[in-house]
């Protein structure tokens, strides 16, 4: 992972996100060394044009879809989310915790 660019970084962590679980903007910095570099993970994430990037999964850190508008659709995200038995309201992740997903611990 060295010899890639931060974004590159930040893309390779999310692939890794699995089905039915997510992660937070800053849990992806924070495994990166890069605690304070939560806005720059939600940059790379709006940037990615590789479909294969589950971006949906990586919300704020209190499970707040404040990526939303960066999907097609208004409620695209919550849709991919609610297709992996995550509930979803009011635009933020019911029972959290429970499918939280922490790379520096699952890495």
């Amino acid at each position: 992972m060295e010899d890639k660019n931060f974004f590159e970084k930040v893309l390779e962590v999310a692939r890794e996100i699995p089905y039915g679980r997510v992660t937070s903007y800053g849990a992806i910095a924070r495994y990166l060394g890069t605690a304070r570099s939560a806005r720059m993970v939600g940059w790379a994430m709006n940037h990615s044009s590789d479909s294969n990037v589950p971006a949906h999964r990586v919300v704020n850190r209190h499970g707040i879809l404040t990526g939303k508008h960066h999907f097609q659709g208004s409620n695209l995200m919550q849709q991919l989310l609610e297709n992996e038995g995550i509930v979803v309201k009011d635009n933020q992740i019911i029972d959290f915790e429970k499918h939280f997903w922490d790379p520096s611990t699952a890495l």
